[in-house]
């Protein structure tokens, strides 16, 4: 999804009671992991809620999947799928999540610890990019 549309999503979304509803079903749509991928490997250090991300195998596009034991997380988990998955290694390198996650209004809204977590994953997501571009 371009990051623009989602942007647009949020700003037509008015309370902040409304945005977290729309987290919390964007996580209840997301696919959940099976049992042997949320493995401590897939685990990503750094993040209060038990959180595993994985990457399917594709040369050309980083194609990632996650799941959380929280539902707030796993809303968050589907909002980086949405901006970060499909896309080649290089273009997951080059986004400034921080810039969008600012302009969600999400820097202001979710706890330090959540934002923390949200920065674990982003790097995690990266790391994975990176793993790709190697090859």
């Amino acid at each position: 999804m371009d990051p623009e549309e989602l942007i647009d999503n949020f700003e037509l979304l008015g309370s902040w009671e409304e945005r977290y509803q729309y987290l919390i079903e964007l996580g209840k749509e997301l696919p959940p992991l099976s049992e042997e991928e949320c493995n401590e490997a897939n685990r990503v250090r750094g993040c209060m809620s038990q959180v595993w991300l994985v990457a399917d195998d594709d040369p050309e596009k980083l194609v990632f999947r996650g799941d959380s034991d929280a539902h707030i997380v796993r809303g968050l988990i589907a909002l980086l799928r949405m901006l970060m998955s499909g896309r080649s290694p290089s273009e997951v390198q080059a986004m400034d999540i921080g810039d969008i996650f600012s302009r969600l209004g999400l820097e202001n809204q979710i706890t330090a610890n959540r934002r923390n977590g949200f920065y674990a994953m982003v790097e995690r997501i990266r790391a994975l990019a990176a793993e790709r571009a190697a090859g």
